[in-house]
């Protein structure tokens, strides 16, 4: 089984994003998605689980959300400081005790380790910051550990 990450779309999905996700079984979306048929545009390469951003107001999704992938427990939620952070973050990772974090906001990506849970951003697809190129991620459960593998998107 096949994640693709994505987040930071702010209503633009590259035309290469549609390549590197295509092979996915399902894609998360970490927010900031933009209008709605970003959502419908994604859906037809795989079955779509999205949260809201920072910068969503006109559409219905979730500010957060727990899936269950091959026994893993990945919570989705926009902003995440893995540093400090905010009480709504600390009081989900106690209660729900996720084994990955997948986040958005920053617009780069990250993938780190800490405490037994394993935080990843895959970055923004069409708006990246500190000079960090347009990218989505995969995270790939076909081995006997997962991978996870961040991919520029090239024009």
């Amino acid at each position: 089984m096949k994640l693709g990450l994505i987040s930071d779309t702010h209503g633009h999905v590259p035309h290469a994003a549609h390549a590197a996700l295509a092979d996915v079984d399902c894609i998360l979306h970490a927010g900031d998605v933009g209008p709605m048929n970003v959502i419908t545009e994604l859906e037809i390469i795989a079955p779509v689980r999205a949260v809201l951003g920072n910068t969503d107001y006109d559409i219905s999704l979730p500010e957060t959300r727990l899936e269950e992938f091959l026994g893993q427990t990945i919570l989705i939620h926009h902003i995440v400081d893995v540093d400090y952070p905010s009480q709504i973050v600390q009081k989900l990772v106690k209660s729900e005790a996720p084994n990955i974090v997948v986040f958005g906001h920053t617009h780069v990506p990250f993938d780190e380790q800490r405490d037994g849970i394993w935080y990843m951003n895959p970055g923004s697809a069409s708006r990246p910051r500190d000079g960090s190129a347009p990218s989505v991620a995969i995270l790939d459960f076909s081995g006997k550990i997962p991978v996870l593998k961040s991919i520029a998107l090239i024009e």
